[in-house]
């Protein structure tokens, strides 16, 4: 049987915890942030619970979680 490989990428940017839910980050942080308010860039920068369908791919990529 040969070895199922982790996708680097996914592995970067998912967090997996004990309970085995899939945490993300939240997008439109990077940059252009002069305009954002101080409440919008403190929400984006909070971790999000992925939802049912995106789980299911990112288990897929991250066989050995």
């Amino acid at each position: 049987m040969f070895r199922l490989k982790t996708t680097s990428s996914v592995k970067k940017r998912f967090k997996i915890t004990k309970t085995g839910k899939i945490l993300r980050k939240k997008a439109f942080k990077s940059h252009i942030l002069e305009k954002k308010t101080s409440t919008k860039k403190h929400r984006l920068s909070l971790a999000v619970v992925c939802k049912k369908g995106d789980c299911q791919a990112v288990k897929l990529l991250l066989p050995y979680i």
